[in-house]
């Protein structure tokens, strides 16, 4: 006779090593006028608290000055993650942030040389030079596990997102919103996969 808890056991162990079911959010992002928008956050608020040390984002924490302008336009980095400042141009740049998620200022460094700044609350950043004033970037600093930027489709794709409610915010630097921002509830079922579309109000034409 096979002992009920040797089975019981067995079960147990098997139940744990099979993945827990997850659903894949696809998110397309349009202006007003249909057309797509590259460069917007989407974020999904589930309730479970995130920063650097649960979660890792599979792109570089990085913003380079190259050409005279910033190589990245909107970076998403977790709360508590570091951001490298490469600069790569033959000029000296000088940057800096007034934001109320982090102000900080990386006096002129040159060539080859970099810093690094610590993003230790949620929010947004938005990046500046000293020395040339068209330069612009943003990060967004969040504690969710569940974020991504569009692409030049306007698309992103979010896996592994647990079943139940979450809520959708998406944001740009260009939405006539308040902070940039616009949320709506979100019922996510247990597996497969949902779509959604959502319309931002730009000020004028997205980066791409």
């Amino acid at each position: 006779m096979i002992d009920r808890r040797i089975l019981a056991a067995g079960l147990a162990a098997a139940l744990s090593s099979c993945p827990a079911a997850a659903t894949t959010v696809d998110v397309i992002v349009r202006d007003s006028g249909g057309n797509v928008v590259p460069n917007a956050v989407v974020m999904l608020q589930d309730g479970t608290p995130a920063s650097a040390r649960t979660v890792k984002f599979p792109w570089p924490y990085v913003v380079a000055q190259q050409n005279i302008q910033f190589t990245r336009y909107v970076l998403i980095v977790p709360v508590g993650a570091q951001v490298s400042f490469p600069n790569r141009d033959k000029v000296r740049h000088h940057v800096y942030s007034f934001s109320k998620a982090k102000r900080f200022e990386l006096k002129l460094y040159g060539q080859e040389e970099a810093r690094t700044v610590t993003f230790d609350k949620p929010g947004v950043v938005a990046l500046g030079c000293n020395i040339h004033d068209p330069m612009t970037a943003f990060i967004m600093v969040v504690d969710t596990r569940f974020a991504a930027r569009t692409d030049a489709s306007g698309r992103v794709s979010i896996t592994g997102v647990p079943g139940g409610n979450v809520n959708l915010r998406v944001w740009h630097p260009l939405a006539r919103a308040p902070g940039g921002e616009q949320a709506q509830p979100l019922s996510v079922p247990a597996s497969g996969a949902i779509a959604r579309v959502v319309s931002l109000n730009l000020r004028s034409a997205a980066r791409g």
